[in-house]
């Protein structure tokens, strides 16, 4: 089937599901019991959560799962080290331990949601199959952001998937000249496991110093003295202006015209929510799935993950989209709990968010809410040792905490976080904390 028939095949299906946009405005109970179906669209870590949860609840309805990759639920974060490295085969990065057919699931794998009609409650898939659910999870993730007008060249790479993964990893298997597009935790994670493996890397960063946007000049510059310690050639507030290549890409071309000699390009500028497929579902989309803030967006319809965006009451009702792998996790089996319980005293989904990211030698944990503007002051430890924790403040409050190799004052001040401690409280309790 040609890319023009298959894109055919699903307008018409749209058409017979009929899937006119209507504005949801207010939410209706919804109670399952074991004749219920529950669809989960997303074979991802939140999906997982959610059917886990289910089950352990005691949900002994059917549960069906959509995925668009071939492959089950697969850990993310060793594709940019352990996996792209060469150290993991693949099997290593499945989610669960225990056999999958415990859950007792229909999944769905190598196939795409095409539509959702929430006033029908169906599931549409781009092969025409009409999924009816009683209660459906939301968790289709991210997909990554490209440069525009890229060239169909070989050689040019972005990492989101496992298949991703592995096509770079073939490619780092003959020592090529590796050009990374973003300084962010996935460009940073793929330099940092380049470099690793001994091969000469290139870091082209748009912003004055890494991360600057989430964690401000002084964090973003110890960042990238770490990578310029470890060989990388790393040139800030630069600009690509396109690639060079004929029978594969040899360059990327920099808004000067400066080229930065390539023989294989990582573009790690960012992700979106999937969320394309909801255009037409009357489900409101900004940046995300918009819910409440028990993570409901429409009757029945719950999202959890990197495409949900809700308010965190913890944050004074700050609207975020996290796409951090333990607020998939928590917010997948909440959002599993949310359905099971009904609408009756739902609470609200208001964690502190955490991120780590593991680099070189150091360890690189975030928690909290952090923007680059916030007050950020250094209370253990020296960035130019590698070895520090800075408090976030915001309105005069502990809003935060950035470290490097400092676990364990991290998850205090993260408890500190959580109790809405005033920002300068919690630096006298926490300067010099082992």
């Amino acid at each position: 089937m040609t890319r023009e028939s298959a894109i055919g095949r699903v307008a018409d299906a749209r058409d017979a599901l009929d899937t006119k946009p209507t504005r949801i405005t207010s939410p209706s109970v919804v109670t399952l019991d074991d004749r219920s179906t529950v669809v989960v669209v997303g074979a991802s870590l939140a999906g997982l959560r959610a059917v886990e949860e289910a089950r352990a609840l005691g949900f002994g309805g059917r549960l069906v799962v959509v995925g668009a990759e071939s492959h089950l639920p697969y850990d993310r974060p060793p594709l940019s080290k352990q996996v792209l490295a060469g150290e993991w085969d693949a099997d290593r990065t499945a989610l669960r331990s225990l056999p999958y057919d415990d859950l007792a699931v229909e999944w769905h794998l190598g196939r795409r949601a095409a539509a959702l009609n929430v006033t029908d409650r169906v599931v549409l898939l781009a092969d025409g199959e009409r999924l009816a659910y009683d209660a459906c999870v939301l968790a289709t993730g991210a997909v990554p952001r490209t440069l525009p007008e890229t060239p169909p060249l070989p050689g040019i790479h972005v990492l989101r998937t496992l298949d991703d993964c592995l096509a770079l990893r073939a490619e780092l298997d003959h020592a090529p000249r590796v050009a990374v597009v973003g300084a962010g935790f996935i460009g940073a994670e793929v330099a940092a496991t380049c470099r690793g493996r001994g091969l000469d890397v290139s870091v082209l960063e748009a912003l004055p110093s890494p991360m600057v946007r989430g964690l401000g000049p002084t964090l973003g510059d110890a960042l990238g003295r770490l990578h310029v310690d470890h060989g990388v050639d790393l040139r800030l507030g630069v600009g690509v202006a396109g690639f060079e290549g004929y029978e594969r890409v040899e360059g990327v071309v920099l808004g000067d015209g400066t080229v930065v000699a390539a023989d294989v390009v990582l573009v790690g500028i960012g992700v979106r929510p999937a969320t394309d497929w909801l255009e037409e579902s009357g489900l409101t989309i900004e940046d995300g799935v918009v819910c409440d803030a028990t993570c409901l967006a429409a009757p029945g319809v719950v999202a959890a993950g990197d495409v949900a965006r809700w308010p965190n009451p913890l944050f004074g009702g700050e609207s975020m989209r996290l796409e951090h792998w333990t607020n998939a996790a928590e917010q997948g089996a909440f959002v599993a709990r949310r359905l099971l319980q009904g609408n009756g005293g739902a609470p609200a989904f208001e964690p502190v968010p955490f991120v780590w990211s593991d680099q070189y030698d150091v360890k690189i944990q975030v928690v909290g809410l952090v923007h680059g503007d916030d007050r950020i002051e250094i209370i253990d430890g020296s960035t130019a040792e590698n070895r520090f924790v800075a408090a976030v403040g915001r309105d005069g409050r502990l809003v935060g905490a950035v470290a490097f190799n400092r676990p364990r004052p991290l998850m205090r001040l993260r408890r500190l976080v959580a109790a809405g401690t005033a920002f300068d409280d919690a630096v006298a309790a926490s300067r010099g904390d082992d």
